[in-house]
């Protein structure tokens, strides 16, 4: 699917993206499995997070550029930083992020229309180089700086930005063409609602969603199949299927607060997926105080769930993954190799193996660990929970499995982006408590599958590690889970991985 650059401010149904017209299906192939096949897999582009990165940038770049100069030109000395051109350096880089900021130069359509605003550009360096004049004569210190390395950092400046935003607008001109520039919303409602919010979205300006279908429970006579040309694509239970298969970052439900008792039902199977979900309040006669609502573009939207890791979040957990997992590699190194050499003079067999368990958004990932069985006689799919004693696990296999060091190997997942360091834990696929899968046994379960699954997590290091052979270690361990997933931060995760190593001395329950 393809998103045409100049329509970024629009939401654009799926099936209008660049001239492509209605989308005709293939011979015996339903609407959801082509709607499915025209979405781009490709992760969302955080608006927000991809404007801070590049005032980062800008600030860092005109920074390295006026130190660069004021260390080689000749007359003005090596830079360091009680010298006087320091402190000139750090407020430039400081000052130019501000003040583009204000003058709106890190919107999405101003980084991709350089053109339009290379100007502005131009206009807030000059108000800064001006701004640094008049201090330095107002201050008398004009002897202390050099005119020349001034007017230099200047022009040289001016002209780095203007590369910087020419090579910026590329990125984000590939970005909006596969897709990743707007967030996939889906209607859950039809009918004449859905019509009147769609021409109230496609009037907006600013908006930065593509709505690519609707479902509804509702014959065809009282939801239409087609509205505004977005199709509609299934029912209620099919969404859920859908979601896990297509890249859709949010549901709008359009229905009247009135239908509370329908209301619930929707939202009581759509809160485990992994999105944000908003009620749409433009055709509500009941109002709220302004800020109760949020907005896409000008239309007014009531917030209900909100997907976990958004914008920042996501990004800050990825490098603390990232960093800390390879860290932790290299320094553990030593003692995988002993682990995984015992294995190996314990029993035959290879000293890793792989198991698929349910990762983010339900979807099946391999994860690594030390063999802890008798190879003959792996579970692969863990349908037999290991139990105190079992016949099965090895004698290595019982100290690795107790201290959990069968788990080091993860930190591989982790560096290939399967897992996360902290998160609810990875079940398998076929995993009981008291003969039930876990997903019959405790309501919402999959909601726990909203992040990344983790090394360790909440759960663990209170003590719901280990067997979960009843349905209440196992409702206690979920409990853990969402309550770790609604109050995430940077800091809640380097807890849970500061208490970890003395969680593990309690054995109990680890077979």
């Amino acid at each position: 699917m393809r998103m045409n650059p100049d329509k970024i401010n629009r939401v654009i149904p799926a099936d209008m993206l660049e001239g492509l017209g209605p989308p005709v299906n293939k011979p015996g192939e339903p609407p959801r499995e082509e709607a499915i096949g025209a979405l781009s897999r490709a992760p969302h582009v955080s608006g927000l997070v991809f404007g801070g990165l590049v005032r980062a940038c800008e600030g860092s770049l005109v920074a390295i550029l006026g130190a660069a100069i004021a260390a080689f030109y000749p007359g003005t000395g090596l830079l360091w930083p009680g010298d006087d051109y320091f402190p000139v350096i750090i407020a430039v880089g400081i000052a130019l992020p501000a003040v583009a900021t204000l003058l709106r130069l890190y919107s999405i359509h101003g980084l991709l229309h350089p053109a339009e605003n290379l100007a502005r550009l131009g206009a807030g360096w000059t108000l800064i180089f001006a701004a640094i004049t008049a201090g330095v004569f107002l201050s008398k210190a004009g002897d202390s700086y050099s005119r020349v390395w001034l007017t230099i950092w200047f022009a040289s400046g001016l002209a780095l930005l203007s590369l910087s935003r020419i090579a910026t607008a590329a990125i984000v001109r590939r970005w909006n063409r596969n897709g990743q520039l707007a967030r996939n919303a889906v209607l859950v409602g039809g009918g004449a609602p859905a019509a009147e919010l769609l021409s109230a979205l496609a009037a907006s300006r600013n908006s930065d969603i593509s709505v690519v279908g609707i479902f509804d429970d509702r014959d065809d006579q009282r939801s239409p199949p087609l509205v505004h040309n977005l199709r509609k694509l299934g029912n209620i239970g099919e969404l859920v299927d859908f979601v896990r298969r297509a890249r859709i970052d949010l549901l709008i439900v359009v229905l009247p607060l009135t239908a509370e008792n329908r209301l619930l039902q929707i939202l009581k199977r759509l809160w485990i997926l992994p999105v944000d979900i908003r009620l749409s309040a433009y055709s509500q006669k009941l109002h709220y105080r302004p800020r109760a609502y949020s907005y896409i573009g000008n239309v007014p939207f009531l917030d209900v769930f909100d997907k976990p890791l958004g914008d920042w979040g996501r990004l800050l957990k990825s490098i603390e993954d990232k960093v800390i997992a390879a860290l932790a590699i290299i320094l553990l190194a030593p003692l995988m190799l002993v682990i995984a050499l015992a294995v190996r003079l314990e029993s035959k067999g290879p000293a890793l193996f792989t198991q698929k368990r349910y990762g983010f958004n339900n979807e099946l990932i391999e994860i690594f660990k030390f063999r802890s069985m008798y190879h003959e006689m792996r579970d692969a799919d863990a349908d037999k929970l290991v139990t105190k004693g079992d016949p099965r696990v090895t004698r290595v296999g019982r100290l690795i499995r107790k201290t959990s060091l069968d788990e080091l190997p993860q930190f591989f997942n982790v560096l290939l982006g399967d897992l996360s360091l902290v998160g609810p834990r990875p079940h398998p696929t076929k995993a009981k408590a008291a003969n039930l899968l876990y997903n019959d046994v405790v309501d919402g379960y999959f909601a726990r599958h909203r992040v990344k699954p983790g090394i360790t997590g909440w759960a663990q290091i209170n003590g719901w590690r280990g067997e979960t052979d009843t349905t209440e270690k196992l409702q206690r361990r979920v409990e853990h889970d969402l309550y770790y997933i609604e109050n995430w931060s940077l800091a809640f995760d380097l807890y849970i991985i500061f208490k970890t190593p003395s969680a593990l001395f309690n054995t109990e329950g680890a077979y």
